[in-house]
């Protein structure tokens, strides 16, 4: 739940492959260890020993990120997802049915794709790019440690 709260027992159910009984008994357990909270999408449930965490004022975003498949960050189910993506067909991009690229982060918010195939990285925003978002992306392209990667970074 540190990683994926807020969540309720059915959310924990798909996301752990385990029967209801077994999330309810799983959050019963948690007991005072787990404290309600009220998001968009959804009522749920954080630890309890995360609610500074979450109550603390945002602190400043890195200028961008390439964040790899599979990063918690976006690892989401349902209408989460909405909130990190709000476009359906951007959605589509992002979580496919296959194997799912990485994120590309922008001022904090996921603008566009990423993909390695060998000695390449392909960034494919969903809007045009100011040149200075193209540096800052190809700067954090170039800080990946991928070997031989040798400049190959196309911004589509």
């Amino acid at each position: 739940m540190h990683v994926f709260g807020p969540t309720t027992p059915a959310a924990f159910t798909r996301w752990a492959s385990i029967g209801p009984r077994a999330a309810l008994a799983a959050f019963d357990a948690l007991g005072t260890a787990l404290t309600p909270v009220h998001t968009p999408t959804r009522d749920g449930g954080i630890l309890t020993s995360d609610e500074p965490m979450v109550r603390a004022p945002a602190g400043p975003t890195a200028a961008a990120r390439l964040l790899p498949s599979g990063d918690t960050y976006f690892l989401l189910q349902g209408a989460d997802r909405e909130l990190m993506v709000p476009d359906a067909d951007r959605r589509t991009s992002v979580w496919t049915p296959r194997v799912w690229p990485g994120a590309v982060l922008l001022g904090g918010e996921i603008i566009g794709t990423w993909r390695r195939a060998e000695r390449a990285i392909t960034i494919s925003p969903w809007r045009r790019l100011t040149r200075e978002e193209r540096d800052v992306l190809g700067t954090e392209a170039e800080s990946l440690p991928l070997p031989a990667l040798r400049g190959q970074i196309l911004v589509h």
